[in-house]
């Protein structure tokens, strides 16, 4: 399976955290920084913004790191994205990703064999 493809099927490698981090762009991190601050409705720094990929080991996110639900889920049940739970169509943690992002579904079931 791609690396670059979340537990959740989102692509890390379009993400712009782990661009501005792959590139050392401090002017994206800012970007970045201020769309996400408002999209959350908290404070994100630029410095927060650090990811090399949700799957990778290396930096992530405060998000990514230690509060998204969905990777907590996966990486606890030691699987290697979500397309390996019998219940991904069913998951609420999911679901909103695969409503925002139709891709992110499409993504997991290209790598899961049982679909």
């Amino acid at each position: 399976m791609n690396e670059y493809i979340a537990y959740c099927g989102l692509d890390c490698e379009t993400c712009e955290a782990r661009i501005a981090t792959a590139n050392d762009d401090n002017e994206l991190r800012e970007k970045v920084a201020k769309l996400w601050s408002e999209l959350n409705g908290v404070e994100i720094s630029p410095e927060m913004i650090n990811c090399v990929g949700c799957r990778i080991d290396g930096v992530k996110t405060p998000f990514c790191d230690s509060i998204c639900p969905i990777r907590k889920c996966a990486s606890t049940k030691k699987y290697e994205t979500c397309a390996d739970c019998a219940e991904l169509e069913e998951c609420e943690k999911v679901k909103m990703i695969f409503e925002n992002n139709p891709d992110a579904l499409k993504n997991l079931k290209e790598y899961n064999i049982y679909t």
